[in-house]
């Protein structure tokens, strides 16, 4: 399933003779290797050579080795350098700090610093509040990690986690105007996590914990929420569940289910899992069976994990016992948050008719996407390169943007309900298909749209507490 692709891009400088057709050899030969090839620019002419600058996608390592023999293998040819553009992106970083004032002169300094930051200072001493007007604490999001629950990678530690964070750091800007910052844990002591987040929270406007393992996620999250003033928001959760449920509402309008006739199988039970489950119950879902690694999850059964014995509370309700390849059979929808390649090509075929599939496994899906094609009527992935991308970054910088401008601390499951139909709205009727269930994640209009429902649900939840009081 392996396609080259721009996260394994490499540059190529290559001395080569300056003849009529070497252009079009170099070309050749890197494609015969199996490059994709994005660009290629002379950056130097001399009187018998010239210089190229060959940038193509790879699969990985040792096919970029491959590209480089195919091409140094050419008469009069030689390979100055091959650059990874992937690992040239990162140098020093993705971030940086930008004044938001202007500091011209002695004026500016004297109102941006000392004696007249005194003012404000005293201000805010005063009532804490004004903070949130007065400080970066207005727009400003903590991404907090620990490292143990990295992408696909596990548990990677703090300064691995680091380029992720400032990824997420980054999107944040880019798609809904918000600040963050990368808050990389040394720590994996669920107390001193609460702690620490507890003790840092004053400048921040929310927190998105980040890529922490379950179940600590669980009690880290549901402890920062009940003890601080601010958003606390768990993107593997929620994030994931928010984008699972609007690629659903479109994905049933296409197959011309409901959501509470369909069998619905969901293979992970961690914090992804977990928190697509709760919000698939708040929208009406019926019947859900959860697989783990041991199989369903089914009441009657002890579970050590809290959240594994709400879910079998709350799920199955036909008692069914078995593997994951045995819940496939009849299911009209499959969610994985889990492993790669846990299912095949028969399981795909023993789903119901007109049967949606969700394999957002990263870097692998849980089944192939193209064999699982031949059989279901919709396939989505968590990756950039299938159609029907389920990308979280459809959902968080739109919730937070919608949070700091509510100025509200709770998120509730309206919310994310309410986010979820913002995001599906965004693909209209008459685009909606098979292939494009999902808008995509440069849609700008995206963030705007989920702010803006996170508002009216506030406004909406504050409406209904001021008629019942009355009453």
């Amino acid at each position: 399933m392996a396609n080259p692709g721009p996260g394994n891009s490499i540059t190529l400088r290559i001395d080569a003779p300056s003849n009529f057709s070497v252009t079009s050899e170099l070309a050749a030969a890197a494609a015969s290797a199996g490059a994709a090839i994005t660009a290629l620019d002379v950056v130097e002419s001399h009187p018998t050579s010239i210089v190229v600058d060959l940038t193509c996608n790879t699969i990985d390592d040792e096919h970029a080795t491959r590209i480089r023999d195919a091409v140094e293998a050419l008469e009069g040819v030689h390979v100055r350098q091959v650059s990874d553009r992937t690992f040239l992106m990162h140098l020093g970083g993705k971030l940086e700090v930008v004044p938001s004032v202007p500091l011209r002169n002695r004026d500016d300094l004297s109102r941006a610093y000392t004696p007249g930051v005194a003012r404000v200072c005293m201000a805010i001493a005063e009532d804490k509040s004004k903070a949130r007007n007065l400080t970066v604490k207005r727009n400003t999001i903590a991404v907090v990690t620990d490292g143990t629950a990295v992408l696909g990678l596990g548990d990677i530690g703090p300064e691995a986690a680091l380029p992720v964070m400032e990824g997420k750091a980054a999107l944040f800007k880019q798609f809904a105007n918000v600040d963050a910052w990368p808050v990389c844990l040394d720590t994996k002591d669920t107390e001193e996590i609460i702690k620490i987040v507890k003790a840092i929270a004053p400048v921040y406007g929310g927190v998105n914990l980040e890529d922490i393992a379950a179940p600590r996620c669980f009690e880290i999250e549901a402890r920062l929420r009940e003890e601080l003033d601010i958003p606390v928001f768990h993107d593997d959760q929620h994030g994931t569940a928010i984008v699972t449920l609007a690629a659903l509402v479109n994905a049933l309008k296409v197959v011309k289910k409901k959501i509470e006739d369909v069998r619905i199988v969901v293979s992970g039970v961690g914090a992804a899992g977990n928190a697509i489950i709760q919000l698939l119950l708040a929208e009406g879902a019926n019947e859900i069976v959860a697989c783990g690694r041991d199989g369903a999850i089914v009441a009657g059964v002890e579970y050590a994990d809290a959240h594994r014995r709400e879910i079998a509370a709350t799920t199955n309700p036909r008692g069914f016992q078995g593997s994951l390849k045995e819940a496939m059979v009849d299911a009209d929808v499959f969610i994985g948050v889990s492993a790669p390649n846990v299912l095949d090509e028969n399981d795909i075929a023993n789903m119901a008719d007109d049967a949606i599939v969700f394999a957002m496994a990263n870097p692998t899906p849980e089944v192939d996407p193209v064999v699982a094609s031949k059989h279901a009527a919709i396939v989505a992935t968590g990756r950039s390169d299938f159609p029907n991308q389920i990308n979280n970054v459809l959902a968080f910088p739109g919730v937070f943007r919608g949070l700091l401008d509510a100025g509200v601390s709770d998120i509730t499951a309206p919310m994310l309900v309410a986010s979820a139909y913002a995001i599906a709205s965004r693909v209209e009727e008459d685009e909606l298909n098979a292939s494009f269930i999902i808008p995509s994640v440069f849609d700008p209009l995206v963030a705007g749209a989920v702010a803006d429902a996170i508002v009216r649900a506030v406004e909406s939840a504050a409406a209904g507490k001021s008629a019942a009081e009355k009453e």
